[in-house]
C-alpha cells in the first residue's frame, strides 16, 4: 500500500513461489520481523536476506556496476549515433547486439537453473501440506497458436538416428501436450479435476520447449525469411534438436518458432552456436522490437 512497511498479506503475494505452503510462510514472516511489529520494514528484510546472500553478494553486486554501465553506454550511444560515421553506427549496432547475446545467454542460464530448482523442491516435499496456489500473470496476451498435427511421427527427419523406446516415451508426451494447447484455444475450456500421474523410475530429463515470437520490419521480411530458413536448417541438424516449426500471422509480419530440444543443456549449447549467434545478431536489424522467449521444460 506504499506506506514503507509489508503486511503479511502483501508478503505473501510477492514472496509466495507456489512451493511454501501458507502456514510457512506465516513462519517466516514472523522470523524476519524481529521488532515484533506484525509488518515488515525495508532494513528488517535487508537485514534477513544479507544473512543469506553467500556467492550471490558478488553476484549482486556485479550486476549493480553492471545496470549502471551499461544506462551510461545506452545514454551516450543516443547522443552520439545520429552524428556518427556510416561505419562508426555500424560498430555500435555490432556492439549492441554483442551486449545483447552476451545478457541473453545468461538469462537462459539463470531460467533453466530456477525451473530445475524448482522442480527439484516439488519432487522432494511430500505430505499432506498443501503449497500456496497463486494466479500467474502472464507477460502480454496470449497468441493463438496450433501445431502442427503429428508432426513429430517416427518417420521424421529429426528422428533419423534410430526409433528407440525412449523417443516413443518422448512422442507420447510430446502428443499428450498437442491436446492440451488444442483444448486451451477452445474459449468454452472447463478445467477437469486434477489426475495424478506416476510417473516410471527410468524417466529421463524433461524436454526443453521454446517459443520465439518475432515481429518484422515490413522492409526486412525477404531478408529475414532467408536468415530464418538457414538458422532452421542449421538447428534442426542438431542432434539434441526433436522439431523446429515455423508460424506466420497473416494480418502483420509477426513470426512465431517453437522448437523442441532434448533437454535444457541441448538448448544451452546451441544457443553458444556460431549459426545461432548470428540469428541473433541479424535479427537486431530485421525486427521492429526485441524477440519475446518463452521456455517450458516438459516431462
Amino acid at each position: 500500500s506504499d506506506d514503507g512497511k509489508l503486511s503479511f498479506d502483501e508478503f505473501k503475494a510477492y514472496f509466495a513461489d507456489g512451493v511454501l505452503s501458507g502456514e510457512e510462510l506465516r513462519e517466516l514472516f514472523h522470523t524476519i520481523d524481529t521488532q515484533n511489529t506484525d509488518n515488515l520494514d525495508t532494513e528488517e528484510l535487508c537485514e534477513y536476506f544479507s544473512q543469506h546472500l553467500g556467492e550471490y553478494e558478488n553476484v549482486l553486486s556485479v550486476l549493480e556496476d553492471l545496470n549502471i554501465t551499461i544506462l551510461k553506454a545506452m545514454d551516450k550511444t543516443k547522443k552520439d549515433y545520429q552524428e556518427a560515421s556510416n561505419l562508426e553506427q555500424f560498430v555500435t549496432r555490432f556492439l549492441l547486439k554483442e551486449t545483447l547475446n552476451q545478457l541473453q545467454s545468461l538469462q537462459s542460464s539463470l531460467e533453466c537453473a530456477m525451473e530445475t530448482t524448482e522442480e527439484q523442491t516439488r519432487q522432494e516435499r511430500q505430505g499432506p501440506t498443501k503449497p500456496e496456489v497463486l494466479s500467474v500473470q502472464w507477460p502480454g496476451k496470449r497468441s493463438a497458436r496450433k501445431l502442427q498435427k503429428n508432426s513429430l511421427l517416427p518417420n521424421s527427419p529429426h528422428f533419423n538416428t534410430g526409433w528407440t523406446e525412449e523417443d516413443s516415451q518422448w512422442m507420447t508426451q510430446i502428443n499428450r501436450l498437442q491436446k492440451l494447447i488444442d483444448r486451451l484455444e477452445k474459449k468454452d475450456l472447463k478445467l477437469e479435476p486434477f489426475e495424478e500421474e506416476v510417473l516410471e523410475e527410468n524417466a529421463k530429463s524433461h524436454i526443453m520447449i521454446v517459443q520465439r515470437q518475432m515481429s518484422v520490419i515490413e522492409e526486412e521480411i525477404e531478408e529475414f525469411r532467408l536468415a530464418l530458413k538457414q538458422y532452421v536448417e542449421s538447428a534442426s541438424s542438431q542432434g539434441g534438436c526433436l522439431h523446429v516449426s515455423i508460424q506466420k500471422f497473416p494480418s502483420d509480419s509477426r513470426f512465431i518458432i517453437y522448437e523442441f530440444w532434448e533437454n535444457s543443456n541441448a538448448w544451452n549449447r546451441h544457443l553458444q552456436m556460431n549459426y545461432s549467434k548470428t540469428f541473433q545478431r541479424s535479427n537486431v536489424d530485421f525486427l521492429e522490437t526485441p524477440e519475446l522467449i518463452t521456455t517450458m521444460l516438459v516431462p
